[in-house]
C-alpha cells in the first residue's frame, strides 16, 4: 500500500471516529448550534449616536446629558422629547397651504423618518404605516411598525409613534424598534422552530403559570384541555435578560391565545421548554 493511500484511509477512520463521539441531544442546543436566544446589548457607540442625533433634533447641542435621559434602555431610541425645548420642532414642510392633506403629510413623515432615522433605530423601508388618526382638537398621530423579521415582533417592540399638530409642530415623538434588526434576523434565521403547532397543545395542557391581577397580585393557573387553545402563531419576542444586565434576548416564540382563562396570551418559547410571558 502506497503511503499517500495510507494517510488517506487514517484520516477517514479518525474523522469518523470523531464524528462518533459528538453528543447528540435532541432536546437542547448541540454543541456545534449557533448560540439561542440571540442577544443584543446596550452599546456605547449607537447610544453615542442618538444623543447626538437627539441633540441635533432638539437643538440641544449645548445640553447633552438631557438628550441621554430621553433615550430607551439598551436599544438607544427615542423615548421622549425633553420637557422644555428653547424652540419648537416641526415636521418638513410640504405644499404651499397652512395645513397639509393626506398626501403631503406622508411626504412630511416620510422625509422626517428619513432624516432622523439613526434616533428612531429603524430602517425606513421596513416601517410600515399601521394607525393615522386625527383628534378633534387638531391632533395627529401617525403611528409605524417595524416589520424586518421573518416573524412578527411582539413584547411592546418595534413601534414609532409620531403626535403633531396640524401647523406640523411635533408635540412627542418615542420609538421602541430594534436597531440593526437586519443583523438579528440573521441570527434567528439560523435556528427553527423543534415543537410543531399541533404539538404546542399537548405540550401547554397541564401547565402551571404565573400571573399577575388587576390588583397587581401573583396568581398560579392551571391551563386546562388543547381545547382552551384558540390561536397559535410564531413570533420574536424580545426581553430584558434576567442573567445579563444591558442585554435583550430574542426568542422564537408561540403565541397562544386561550379561551376561558384569567390571561389572553401565553408566549412559549419555540426551542426551549419555557413559558417567556403571559399577557
Amino acid at each position: 500500500m502506497s503511503t499517500r493511500i495510507y494517510l488517506t484511509l487514517v484520516t477517514l477512520l479518525l474523522g469518523t471516529a470523531c464524528a462518533t463521539v459528538q453528543p447528540v441531544n435532541p432536546n437542547g442546543p448541540r454543541r456545534n448550534e449557533p448560540p439561542y436566544p440571540v442577544l443584543m446589548t446596550d452599546n456605547q457607540q449607537r447610544r453615542a449616536d442618538a444623543t447626538t442625533a437627539l441633540a441635533q433634533l432638539t437643538q440641544a447641542r449645548g445640553e447633552a446629558s438631557k438628550p441621554a435621559t430621553a433615550l430607551q434602555p439598551i436599544t438607544a431610541t427615542v423615548s421622549s422629547l425633553p420637557d422644555s425645548l428653547s424652540t419648537p420642532l416641526y415636521l418638513p414642510r410640504v405644499g404651499t397651504g397652512s395645513e397639509m392633506n393626506e398626501e403631503e403629510r406622508r411626504e412630511s413623515l416620510r422625509r422626517f423618518i428619513n432624516q432622523w432615522q439613526k434616533l428612531l433605530g429603524a430602517n425606513p423601508a421596513q416601517l410600515s404605516l399601521a394607525q393615522e388618526s386625527k383628534d378633534t382638537d387638531g391632533t395627529n398621530l401617525a403611528a409605524y411598525e417595524q416589520r424586518a423579521f421573518s416573524y412578527p415582533l411582539r413584547g411592546g417592540f418595534g413601534r414609532v409613534e409620531i403626535r403633531f399638530t396640524n401647523d406640523r409642530r411635533i408635540l412627542s415623538l418615542t420609538s421602541t424598534a430594534i436597531p440593526d434588526a437586519d443583523k438579528i434576523q440573521i441570527g434567528l434565521s439560523t435556528s427553527a422552530p423543534r415543537l410543531k403547532s399541533e404539538d404546542v397543545a399537548t405540550h401547554l395542557a397541564g401547565r402551571k403559570i404565573s400571573y399577575r391581577d388587576s390588583a397587581g397580585v401573583e396568581r398560579n393557573y392551571v391551563i386546562g384541555s388543547s381545547g382552551q387553545i384558540n390561536f397559535q402563531q410564531v413570533v420574536v419576542y424580545p426581553m430584558l435578560s434576567a442573567t445579563k444586565a444591558g442585554t435583550l434576548e430574542f426568542h422564537l416564540a408561540w403565541e397562544v391565545s386561550l379561551i376561558s382563562a384569567p390571561v389572553k396570551t401565553i408566549y412559549y418559547d419555540a426551542l426551549l421548554d419555557e413559558v417567556l410571558a403571559v399577557s
